[in-house]
């Protein structure tokens, strides 16, 4: 049986948890987010927590039950608290803004980059180069947040680009005029 799995989710102050199986809906002050939980685990819902249960013995339905209860604990904590994820521009004219549902972004490239943020997931821009991606869903959030940086990944002699806050790009050195060789 599968450590994490036995773990009791905490239920918090606002969030209802409903389990028609195979579907658990969480609802917060966040939103409401489902998700369908494979056949062989099922939920217990007491009054202030939430236990997931494995009715088979099968190597991959014990990997599913770690796996549907982390899935589920970071449901609880989105609709309670939400996530967040921060992106920095880097580069000489690079900036962000955002009106209403769409982001919109000076790259580099000869025309603005417009990004439309899905229901459910939200931008503020601080400074120009700061963008705050905010929403209830973890996965995707994160995945909107990777799909951002893809579109201007930093490139590896001077650094310019979308990255995530606190990355560390590594440089490279770049030609060296005059090194070696010649006569």
């Amino acid at each position: 049986m599968s450590r994490v799995g036995k773990k009791p989710i905490k239920i918090a102050a606002g969030v209802k948890v409903k389990f028609a199986a195979p579907i658990i809906e969480i609802t917060g002050k966040l939103g409401t987010l489902k998700r369908t939980l494979p056949s062989a685990i099922s939920i217990e819902i007491g009054a202030d927590e939430v236990n997931v249960i494995n009715s088979s013995t099968t190597a991959q339905t014990k990997a599913l039950h770690g796996l549907s209860r982390s899935l589920i604990n970071n449901m609880m904590h989105g609709v309670a608290e939400g996530y967040s994820r921060d992106l920095e521009l880097q580069g000489v004219g690079y900036r962000a803004q955002v009106q209403g549902s769409k982001l919109t972004m000076q790259l580099g490239f000869s025309h603005p980059v417009e990004f439309t943020l899905p229901q459910g997931i939200s931008a503020t821009v601080e400074a120009n180069t700061k963008i705050n991606i905010k929403g209830a869903d973890k996965e995707l959030l994160g995945q909107i947040v990777a799909r951002l940086r893809k579109i201007k990944p930093p490139e590896p002699y001077k650094g310019k680009g979308i990255r995530y806050a606190g990355e560390v790009i590594t440089l490279k050195q770049g030609k060296t005029a005059g090194a070696g060789g010649g006569k």
